[in-house]
């Protein structure tokens, strides 16, 4: 029987995607299941690696990308007891999505209610699992606190203006003209980056706070020197998380640039009285899962509940099939998508 997928042969632009097709399936093998995909995440992570810039992944030519996926599990391999054969999991797979079938070990697999969209589904184990763990795991909010999203109209972005929405807490994003609205729907404050500087912005909007101006806890993805920014848009004890090198993945800085962002991280966190007890950290999942496999499971599975009893509301953009895989990137490196792009590798 043949299958499709999408491979990878070279580093490059959208154009190195091509839509490929097997023969036989896959067999897996010890401690592998084989899962039948029901529905590809798609994201600017996925772009890194396109181009060969992820830290991550520098793996071998080809390869099938997609860091993410839902789908039901059709066959298990030798020494595998759970998932069984007919549940429905998500994996955070870092390659492999974009396919009909993949082949993933069964340790990390998170079953999947039934009752939930998969598009929906697989919103969950990158984009709102990083805003989930990062707004939980390093500092618990009380309702009313303040936080600011830098680049708030990306996936992971609208995950964390949907999650402060949930929790109560009030959201400033930065985003373009274009998705103000975006920012908007969630209930939070956008501030267009093009238009202003969004520094002192975001000082104005909380100078009533009682104790001071600044944000409670920022989220920045950029990296490099743009921390320092988000770092001086902090309130007296705040918390600066960075959680990408954007500027570095799309070639407008160098590694001297992404390391400096992170050696300042590193200062900040290790002499907060120098900075009026403001600190830094920096969050990778896949670092985190591996250190701490327990905590990914149950988050996971919390954010699953949270979708199935409507208390989240990811925003899909387009459902596709695998071979729009060139345009969907082609959109993701233009910026702004707005919410999550969703290959359904069964659809044509």
């Amino acid at each position: 029987m043949s299958w499709r997928h999408i491979t990878i042969a070279r580093f490059g632009g959208p154009e190195v995607l091509q839509l490929s097709q097997q023969d036989t399936v896959p067999e897996p093998g010890p401690g592998e299941v084989r899962i039948k995909v029901f529905a590809a995440g798609t994201g600017f992570t996925d772009t890194f690696i396109r181009r060969g810039r992820y830290p991550g992944f520098k793996g071998k030519l080809p390869f099938t990308p997609g860091y993410d996926l839902v789908g039901i599990v059709e066959k298990t391999g030798p020494g595998v007891t759970a998932p069984p054969p007919g549940q429905v999991v998500a994996d955070l797979s870092i390659t492999g999505g974009y396919a009909q079938y993949a082949i993933r070990p069964a340790q990390y697999l998170v079953p999947v209610p039934r009752s939930l969209d998969p598009a929906e589904a697989v919103c969950m184990p990158l984009a709102y699992l990083t805003a989930f763990q990062m707004l939980t795991r390093y500092r618990l909010l009380p309702p009313g606190a303040t936080i600011l999203v830098i680049g708030a109209s990306g996936t992971v972005g609208t995950a964390l203006l949907d999650l402060a929405r949930h929790f109560g807490l009030n959201a400033i994003g930065t985003c373009s003209a274009a998705n103000l609205p975006v920012v908007a729907h969630f209930g939070a404050t956008g501030i267009d980056y093009h238009a202003d500087d969004f520094v002192p912005e975001v000082r104005r909007l909380t100078a009533h706070n009682p104790g001071g101006p600044g944000v409670d806890i920022a989220f920045d993805a950029i990296g490099g020197a743009h921390f320092a920014r988000s770092f001086a848009c902090l309130g007296p004890g705040g918390l600066l998380i960075g959680y990408g090198a954007q500027t570095m993945a799309q070639g407008r800085a160098g590694l001297p640039s992404a390391a400096l962002g992170m050696a300042r991280l590193k200062l900040w966190n290790a002499l907060p009285f120098l900075f009026s007890n403001r600190r830094a950290e920096f969050y990778a999942i896949t670092a985190r899962r591996t250190t701490h496999p327990d905590e990914f499971k149950a988050d996971l599975a919390a954010l699953f509940e949270l979708l199935r009893t409507g208390a989240i509301h990811p925003i899909v953009v387009d459902r596709l099939p695998l071979g729009a895989a060139r345009s969907v990137h082609a959109r993701i490196d233009a910026g702004g998508v707005g919410g999550k792009i969703v290959l359904m590798p069964w659809e044509d």
